[in-house]
């Protein structure tokens, strides 16, 4: 049985444990709040783009471009979304097996033609010790989230694709719903399927960063009133006279929509990395908690069976005298 000056000397332990991780969580839960207003911030252009390139859908299904059309696989690029730091929970480790899943899906291309971009010094890692190509180096992405590195990076892969280096590319990153919900989201970036990238979840709630039961509740409600919103929302009736045609200008604005869904995953996996690194140290915070109070209760029935002893022992020597 441990000493009362060892249990003491581990309640000051889990102590000095307990500051650290309830300082990193109130250091993840500022972050996500900047992250969360980066995302709204970014949502009235998304809502636009996606408003057009819907009506235009409507107006002519039979709308493609380059940037649309499949051809048989022979090199691959992957755009793999993880972050520079641990202390996250699952997340790195969730999205390094996604990866490792989907470059045995592509074996059979061969190593040399599965490219990596790899977004976050965890991936570059993996990468590197996976011994696959990698495209360059993009870790400072994953701390800071800048739309003129995404438009450079769209651009490149858009000339890639078209010039025949690649053939598909698909992003793997976590989608952001909320603070206690990140879907691990595995998608095509080109070619690109208008219709199935329009149609995609893109339900997210901004307003919490607080983890809790009666918030999980919250976004229940909120989710099933957005469903109804929806069944009762109004079809797109606009009617756009294009000039000089449509594929002219859809050859412009799916560039846009490349842009945008380059920049929305970076900023659903920037959002979802500090939300699971807030639950994480909420979580060791809650179990530091839990251990001091174990640790407290020992010491305190140490500290009284002591005493007891000594008590036992004075009466013990009176009696024989």
């Amino acid at each position: 049985m441990p000493s009362l000056k060892e249990i003491k000397t581990r309640i000051a332990s889990v102590n000095s444990t307990r500051k650290i991780t309830s300082a990193m969580k109130m250091v993840a839960s500022s972050k996500l709040h900047h992250a969360q207003i980066l995302i709204e911030n970014m949502l009235p252009y998304e809502t636009m783009l996606e408003h057009i390139l819907k009506t235009f859908l409507a107006s002519e299904a039979d709308a493609t471009t380059v940037f649309s059309i499949e051809r048989p696989v022979k090199r691959v690029a992957l755009i793999v979304y993880a972050s520079n730091s641990s202390l996250c929970g699952g997340f790195n480790a969730n999205i390094l097996k996604m990866m490792q899943q989907a470059v045995d899906e592509y074996a059979d291309l061969g190593k040399e033609n599965i490219i990596i971009y790899p977004i976050g010094r965890k991936v570059a890692e993996r990468v590197a010790k996976l011994g696959l190509k990698s495209a360059g180096d993009f870790t400072g992405l994953a701390d800071s989230p800048n739309v003129g590195q995404c438009i450079e990076l769209a651009r490149e892969l858009g000339r890639k694709f078209m010039s025949g280096e690649v053939d598909r590319v698909e992003m793997i990153y976590h989608h952001f719903k909320s603070a206690g919900s990140q879907i691990l989201t595995r998608k095509p970036f080109l070619p690109i399927d208008l219709t199935s990238e329009l149609a995609r979840d893109r339900e997210r709630d901004l307003s919490v960063n607080i983890v809790t039961r009666q918030t999980q509740e919250y976004l229940r409600k909120k989710q099933q009133e957005a469903v109804r919103d929806t069944e009762r929302a109004k079809p797109l009736n606009d009617n756009f006279i294009v000039e000089p045609d449509m594929n002219t200008v859809l050859g412009l604005l799916i560039p846009k929509l490349a842009h945008l869904m380059l920049y929305t995953a970076l900023l659903d996996s920037n959002a979802s990395e500090h939300a699971a690194r807030m639950v994480a140290m909420q979580t060791a915070t809650d179990n530091a908690d839990e251990l001091l109070r174990e640790l407290n209760l020992q010491y305190n029935k140490s500290r009284q069976q002591a005493i007891t002893s000594e008590l036992l022992d004075i009466v013990g020597g009176s009696v024989n005298k």
